[in-house]
């Protein structure tokens, strides 16, 4: 592993862990306000920003932003994205008491981190810039996957599932809309669209945060903004997986993160009430 590759990688990690403590002090501010509502912007922002432990949370997410952008600069999308899938163990930690459910993806999506590392020894992964076109056609079908988790989908899920599906998607939209905009010149012209995604993705995630809970929002959020990208960096970014052994543990990595948001999305059981006994 080249030393820019490793700055990149803990740089990635740094980047996890600043998200999902973030996510996890705006989920528990978020739900103890008022319904917020797309119908009135200017109020629900407003509820938003003026409470303190929101904002903190807020403020340290930007700055887990940086760290990826950097992180970006420094190594391929796919490898900085499964580095990234870590910060699911700390949104865990942080949360406390799971169900036998929640730990099951949690060990599922550190598994693949660690998966993840035995592919990383020894190999030197170039990475491209990807077709201009292609990755628009990925931005603009990212959004539409995105609308369907929220509606349809999201009706068959865990509370705040979809809305977390969805916002992780538009997240990961937005990460590949940087990876190709950190290449400069004409590829500046994404900077709108991934910042319209990254905005759509804030939305939906704040709505979750109000309709479930932290891993049934948050982390599902934060497990498919990395999967997708690992993905987008083989289909648009030229990354090769790694052959042998190594290439068995990345395509694994990938499959673990994929797995343990299904997990996550699976709604609880419905509690039936028993019948009080007769006298």
């Amino acid at each position: 592993m080249t030393p820019e590759l490793g700055a990149g990688l803990l740089l990635a990690l740094a980047s996890a862990a600043a998200l999902n403590w973030g996510y996890y002090a705006q989920h528990g501010a978020a739900a103890k306000l008022p319904p917020l509502s797309l119908r009135r912007p200017v109020h629900s922002l407003a509820l938003l920003f003026r409470n303190p432990r929101w904002f903190a949370g807020f403020a340290i997410g930007i700055g887990g932003w940086v760290f990826y952008v950097v992180a970006l600069a420094l190594a391929p999308l796919s490898l900085v994205q499964a580095a990234s899938a870590g910060g699911i163990a700390l949104l865990a930690a942080l949360v406390g008491s799971l169900s036998s459910r929640e730990r099951a993806a949690v060990v599922v999506a550190v598994a693949g981190l660690v998966l993840l590392g035995v592919s990383l020894i020894g190999v030197h992964a170039p990475t491209g810039h990807g077709s201009w076109a292609a990755v628009a056609s990925w931005m603009g079908a990212s959004v539409g996957a995105a609308a369907f988790a929220a509606g349809p989908l999201g009706r068959a899920l865990a509370g705040g599932a979809g809305l977390g599906i969805a916002a992780g998607v538009l997240y990961a939209a937005g990460d590949v809309g940087t990876k190709a905009a950190v290449a400069g010149g004409g590829r500046l012209t994404f900077v709108p669209a991934l910042l319209a995604c990254h905005g759509l993705a804030f939305v939906a995630l704040q709505l979750g945060f109000q309709r479930g809970s932290a891993l049934a929002t948050a982390g599902m959020a934060t497990l498919w903004t990395n999967a997708l990208p690992i993905a987008a960096g083989t289909i648009l970014f030229g990354e090769s997986v790694p052959s042998g052994i190594r290439g068995v543990a990345r395509v694994a990595a990938f499959a673990c993160v994929v797995l343990g948001a299904a997990f996550l999305a699976r709604p609880e059981p419905a509690v039936v009430a028993q019948p009080e006994p007769i006298d």
